[in-house]
């Protein structure tokens, strides 16, 4: 999975979007892969079962690896300025304004951990609900 660019919060917010967006889309996804009841013997749901499964078990695996890479980063670059601000006797406007845009995209950032985990249980129930049957994943 491609690394979340963290230096502007909108672009890291936009690429964490785009890596959502098999969660975003369950719903139709699972109404495409898994069959009705008149469609079971042309189609086999347990592998197209699976293979959403272990999909979405990527993404969960990567996204907050992801989001926690670019918390460490912006962690570290708040914790220059605030050596740079007290070098600067804490009277540098810039670097006072600095310091706030960046510890505001770390408290963003924090709370898309929070938003990941209601993702990943939102999309887990809709997959239990349609899937219990066709396919039990080995570590539910």
């Amino acid at each position: 999975m491609a690394e979340l660019p963290c230096g502007e919060f909108s672009e890291f917010k936009e690429a964490l979007q785009q890596l959502r967006a098999l969660d975003d889309k369950i719903i139709y996804k699972l109404n495409t892969s898994v069959p009705t009841q008149s469609f079971a013997g042309l189609v086999s749901a347990d592998e197209r079962c699976k293979q959403l499964y272990e999909e979405m078990k990527a993404g969960y695996l990567a996204r907050p690896a992801a989001i926690q890479h670019c918390i460490d980063r912006t962690s570290e670059r708040v914790m220059e300025l605030r050596t740079q601000r007290e070098g600067a006797g804490g009277d540098d406007p810039a670097t006072n304004k600095a310091l706030r845009k960046e510890q505001t995209k770390l408290r963003l950032m924090q709370s898309e951990l929070a938003v990941e985990d209601v993702i990943r249980e939102r999309s887990t129930k809709v997959f239990k609900e349609r899937c219990w049957k066709a396919y039990k994943p080995p570590d539910a």
